[in-house]
């Protein structure tokens, strides 16, 4: 094997949020800064919010309970 191919690893590894959270993972760099992270994403926290563009959210709801109700099923009448 080459020598010098691989990175240096860093097992404790200082990572920070732009919220303020810090914790430690084993990375190749030894500090990142971080924009977001799981104590200040909106999907974990449960403040995530639906954009609703042009009625999307309401026009595929009524699809859905459209899809959901039974269709009359059609009779067939015999031509004489």
């Amino acid at each position: 094997m080459k020598k010098e191919t691989h990175p240096t690893y860093f097992p404790q590894a200082h990572v920070v949020c732009s919220c303020g959270n810090s914790f430690m993972v084993g990375a190749t760099k030894p500090n990142i800064k971080v924009e977001i992270c799981a104590n200040c994403h909106p999907f974990y926290t449960g403040e995530e919010k639906l954009i609703d563009t042009a009625g999307r959210v309401e026009k595929f709801k009524t699809r859905r309970a459209a899809a959901t109700e039974p269709k009359p099923k059609k009779v067939r009448v015999k031509k004489q």
